[in-house]
């Protein structure tokens, strides 16, 4: 099955949004690996194409009975998840319609009361694992699931072009030295 073609005009850097001539540099930036043209292949580590050894496969791995995968339940990623702004107030009013002190409300959480104190004030957010955990215990609801991040590229003070944003209108990069 022949390599799909692609247009030159659709190949576009990510980094700097000019257009890629050939096929470009596949280079690992900031933990990401992406195809980036050969000027911003400077900014990254350049990822090598692994050589083509031959080995030989060991005799146990076509005894073993094939297995079907288990499809994994999509939990919600803890990056898709955030604190919902009056959290204070809602825990504060759980533990009020209970008549528990702070000290009980702790004790309860396996949590210490100080910190149970500095998040009903509002000082401090709880973490997502003592949200879900004050969520399963008080039937309260404070995390929410994030939708979409919005990017502000309004500014085209830092744009190169108009049509399009790229990566690197957005992030600052680095010079190696």
């Amino acid at each position: 099955m022949p390599k799909p073609q692609y247009d030159e005009i659709d190949k576009e850097c990510p980094v700097c949004g000019s257009i890629i001539w050939g096929k470009g540099q596949r280079v690992l930036l900031e933990g990401a690996k992406i195809t980036v043209c050969h000027n911003c292949a400077q900014h990254g580590v350049k990822i090598q194409k692994p050589s083509t050894s031959t080995y030989i496969k060991s005799s146990f791995s076509r005894d073993r009975a094939i297995r079907p995968k288990r499809q994994a339940l999509k939990k919600p990623r803890i990056d898709d998840l955030e604190i919902i702004p009056d959290y204070a107030k809602k825990i504060r009013n759980a533990r009020n319609t209970l008549g528990l002190n702070q000290d009980q409300f702790a004790q309860k959480l396996n949590e210490k009361p100080s910190l149970l104190r500095r998040i009903e004030t509002g000082k401090v957010e709880p973490t997502i694992k003592l949200a879900k955990k004050i969520e399963d215990v008080y039937k309260i609801k404070i995390i929410k699931k994030v939708t979409e991040i919005e990017a502000d590229v309004s500014n085209n003070k830092y744009m190169k072009k108009s049509s399009r944003a790229s990566l690197g209108d957005l992030a600052f990069i680095k010079k190696k030295k």
